[in-house]
């Protein structure tokens, strides 16, 4: 299931991707005269585990061979974007975790995934443009499969850890470069306003399948910068997901991005690199997943 969240009159509504359109959750439940669908948005559907699930799905079905089903259907063209998840606990980053991505920035392999995190206040939406903080030149994207986790675990085997995963969705880990490289720790270069871009869609793990068997590619203003596929990982989703679980408690809603292929400015010859720029769109495109695109723009000077 591609589930989605947007904006109507100032609200968050959860949507189903389906192929007549976006399917309205909550006009779907009015519909069918469920109240218990009433205000439930993304979070509340992977806290609720499969039952949660099973029981959307169904509502979907049931909505979709209704005789006023049409009215119940928005055009995906005309929607205000919400990211895909908006309040997840934890957001977890590898780095320099695809081996061509590793030898591109001059960095040994890792013996261990390199861990850093985000915050809440990077999550942004497709289709929303992303402010260029003033402080920074060298902003750089990286396209990433975001994966978002679905059951409380600790201490996770590699052989079992994907059975926790609730779906995977596109991702951008927005770097400002001059920021992240200022001292030994990124997180400077990694948390200003916008800078985790997440979405279309959230999709189940059961559409998915195998996540490190997947197509990635992030493109600039339509060229093509990074082309790779999810198998280049150093460590895979499920080596990440267990070896996370082992020193902290994974929570529903929490966020992993899994590292990023080769590609990024930061691994162009000195002379060569040109960062984003106001103007530049941005588009990362997974496999199964969509495509989350945004632009970027010049932040406000404040008065």
């Amino acid at each position: 299931m591609k589930l989605l969240q947007f904006i109507e009159n100032g609200n968050i509504k959860l949507g189903i991707k389906t192929n007549q359109g976006i399917l309205d959750v909550a006009m779907a439940a009015d519909l069918l005269m469920l109240s218990s669908y009433k205000g439930i948005d993304i979070h509340d559907v992977i806290e609720g585990g499969e039952e949660r699930l099973a029981r959307l799905a169904d509502l979907a079905e049931r909505a979709l061979s209704h005789p006023e089903s049409a009215r119940l259907l928005l055009d995906e063209n005309g929607l205000e974007w919400a990211s895909c998840v908006t309040r997840p606990g934890k957001i977890i980053c590898i780095g320099l975790n695809y081996r061509k991505h590793a030898l591109e920035t001059g960095q040994p392999t890792p013996q261990y995934p390199i861990l850093f995190n985000k915050f809440n206040n990077t999550l942004h939406a497709h289709l929303k443009p992303v402010s260029l903080p003033k402080v920074s030149a060298k902003v750089d994207y990286e396209a990433e499969l975001g994966v978002v986790i679905g059951k409380r675990a600790k201490y996770l085997d590699a052989k079992n850890a994907l059975d926790c995963v609730f779906g995977y969705c596109c991702a951008n880990d927005l770097s400002a470069r001059d920021l992240q490289l200022r001292t030994s720790q990124w997180l400077l270069g990694k948390c200003c306003d916008g800078f985790s871009p997440v979405g279309p869609y959230l999709v189940t793990s059961d559409e998915v399948g195998d996540p490190n068997q997947l197509a990635i590619r992030c493109a600039v203003n339509g060229e093509i910068r990074q082309q790779s596929n999810t198998a280049d990982m150093i460590f895979s989703v499920a080596e990440i997901v267990s070896y996370i679980s082992q020193h902290m408690t994974l929570f529903p809603g929490d966020v992993i991005f899994t590292g990023t292929p080769e590609g990024v400015v930061l691994g162009y010859p000195p002379m060569e690199q040109v960062y984003l720029q106001p103007g530049d769109v941005v588009t990362v495109e997974i496999e199964k997943l969509g495509a989350l695109t945004n632009r970027m723009a010049a932040e406000c000077e404040k008065a």
